[in-house]
């Protein structure tokens, strides 16, 4: 099990980010701290989808667990494998659609904190930091296709943890882990500060009902689903 000194030594440390990389902030912490509640060793192969600067795929190899990490972007996979060169961590980060780069392949612990922030534009972008959160109308475009691939990700008693907003409807994911057959909850909710992004889009996102008039706090939860 990694130790909470050193997953938030890992966090709270200097990790280097290229420009348009994803920093750890407060959906990254709450994913960690759950991360901090399984059981990881030199036997658990890790699978981290969208690992930005690689902050949560350190906390898991902190724990001497095999990782694999993997971001569409080059610049968080250059800025993951420096990263993990200057923890003297091993992680093999790939680039690429985390479908295709893990075809074939299981793991014990997949995480994932997906693109969730509702946008007006139908089309994800294919550049530029807003791939980071950028997730469509509904902010699920990432959401549900982790929760169609994740039964085959898994191995028998693995565990999904994937972190996103309650604007994206949590009921919805737990009932589509759970109908495919991984039985799935909600072990977190907290509530923190509108960041720069769900600012600049407060009245789209009054207009299409994700906010009320004056809201300036956004709900985060952290689902768990177990493959049985």
């Amino acid at each position: 099990m990694p130790s909470t000194a050193v997953t938030r030594r890992v966090l709270s440390s200097d990790l280097l980010a290229l420009p348009g990389v994803y920093r750890p902030q407060a959906d990254t912490g709450l994913l960690a701290d759950e991360l901090g509640r399984e059981r990881l060793g030199a036997a658990t192969e890790v699978l981290e989808i969208g690992t930005g600067t690689g902050a949560l795929a350190l906390s898991a190899a902190a724990s001497g667990a095999r990782v694999t990490a993997v971001d569409v972007s080059r610049r968080a996979v250059f800025s993951a494998r420096l990263n993990a060169l200057r923890h003297g961590l091993r992680l093999q980060v790939l680039h690429g659609d985390f479908v295709a780069c893990t075809r074939d392949r299981q793991f014990d612990v997949v995480l994932a904190n997906p693109p969730y922030v509702p946008s007006p534009s139908p089309t994800l972008p294919s550049s530029g930091s807003a791939r980071a959160w950028d997730a469509g109308p509904d902010g699920r475009a990432v959401i549900d296709r982790i929760c169609e691939n994740a039964p085959k990700l898994l191995r028998a008693g693995g565990v999904l943890l994937m972190v996103h907003s309650a604007m994206c409807g949590p009921e919805r994911t737990l009932k589509r882990l759970t109908q495919a057959g991984l039985p799935a909850q909600v072990t977190v909710k907290v509530s923190v500060p509108w960041g720069p992004v769900l600012h600049s889009r407060r009245a789209w996102l009054q207009k299409q009902g994700f906010s009320e008039a004056g809201e300036a706090h956004e709900g985060l939860v952290v689902i768990r689903a177990q493959a049985i």
